[in-house]
């Protein structure tokens, strides 16, 4: 499994918990992977909302600019139960291999 799909299980499993605003996924993933760059998460999140795996609305302003939330579809529940699955697969495997 690679990065950019350990990355979108993320953002996945984020928004899994409720909706979720740009800066605050950001942010939140910065601090598990602090050299992935702000581009690479949004784009990230772009794909997943052209895919119908989530969708994006625009929040209540306070005082700043609009927030941009994302929430989850069926389909992203979907994706989210996939790429699950493959990470759990590829942790046993290297598991097996005597990799912790």
């Amino acid at each position: 499994m690679l990065k950019k799909d350990l990355l979108e299980l993320c953002l996945l499993h984020l928004m899994g918990g409720g909706d979720q605003y740009g800066y605050e996924l950001l942010r939140r993933l910065h601090a598990v992977f602090p050299d992935t760059q702000e581009s690479v998460i949004y784009a990230i999140l772009r794909q997943l909302c052209r895919e119908g795996c989530t969708e994006r609305y625009q929040g209540e302003t306070s005082g700043g600019p609009a927030r941009k939330y994302y929430r989850l579809t069926g389909a992203g529940r979907e994706r989210y139960a996939a790429l699950l699955a493959a990470w759990r697969e590829t942790r046993d495997a290297l598991t097996a291999l005597g990799i912790e």
